[in-house]
């Protein structure tokens, strides 16, 4: 890897991990470009720095990275590549200058228009529906939404879904919003993304709903044998797979199957998934 790839990768990874709430992990990650916030990479550098202080809640800090990182842009980086504005503009509305993030929201809005990427565009509306004034966010995020695909930007597609619900509750319309956070409850569990599944589930019991169990809590009641025997079937091995690579035979990774069953209350592999979010 030249510089620029290896600040790359490692952006990629310090998104992933904040994505599942592995602040601690990516700040170890993030030692690996803290020194390259100068020359080829630097804007990049400096944005994933600013992201990592978000996280953190840091939001004055955050504020510094985005601007220094918008400097280092400058004409050589797209708004798309290096989105610095939106990250600028939430760590406002943070600070309570509304009216500057507003604009800054805008002004990323504007220049991701003028590109065909879907993803960036709804994101660039996400970040809009955040500053504008109440009541009048509900519009950009169904425009974002309507842009992304079923199959693409899946984790952006839920994290939309989840804020419109909270719109969708203060209108009253809880049957949608359920449906919206149902869907991304599953997918939140399913792909471990806990910061996305922790303000699901308080929605959910905010309109009185319960959330689905935790994946970790679903299967706390299991054995450590029956434990390692349900991780594997959800991830969709079969029964001699499992036998395979745990050492036993067939039967008893059915018998095992067969107590995991009873002791949650479900008679197959799909309601094993379903109770745990893992559904596909």
């Amino acid at each position: 890897f030249n510089r620029e790839d290896h600040v790359e990768l490692v952006a990629l990874t310090i998104e992933c991990l904040l994505a599942r709430g592995d602040i601690t992990i990516a700040a170890t990650w993030a030692e690996q470009i803290t020194d390259l916030v100068d020359g080829p990479g630097a804007a990049t550098a400096l944005h994933t720095l600013g992201e990592l202080a978000a996280a953190r809640h840091e939001h004055e800090q955050s504020l510094e990275l985005y601007l220094a990182a918008g400097r280092a842009a400058g004409a050589t980086t797209t708004p798309q590549h290096v989105p610095w504005r939106a990250g600028a503009a939430l760590a406002l509305v943070h600070g309570g200058e509304r009216r500057a993030a507003d604009e800054l929201a805008r002004v990323q809005h504007e220049l991701c228009n003028l590109g065909a990427d879907a993803h960036d565009l709804a994101r660039a509306l996400r970040t809009v529906a955040t500053t504008v004034a109440d009541g009048h966010a509900r519009p950009h995020l169904e425009e974002a939404r309507e842009l992304l695909g079923p199959d693409e930007s899946r984790r952006l597609a839920a994290q939309i879904d989840t804020d419109l619900a909270g719109h969708l509750v203060l209108a009253g319309d809880l049957t949608r919003a359920i449906a919206l956070l149902r869907s991304a409850e599953r997918y939140a569990a399913r792909e471990d993304l806990w910061p996305l599944q922790s303000r699901v589930r308080r929605l959910l019991q905010r309109v009185g709903e319960t959330p689905l169990r935790l994946e970790s809590e679903t299967l706390a009641v299991l054995t450590n044998a029956e434990r390692g025997v349900a991780v594997l079937a959800l991830d969709g091995l079969s029964n001699r797979q499992i036998a395979e690579q745990l050492l036993v035979s067939v039967k008893a990774v059915e018998g095992h199957l067969s107590r995991i069953y009873r002791k949650l209350g479900v008679s197959s592999r799909r309601a094993l998934a379903d109770t745990t979010g893992r559904l596909g």
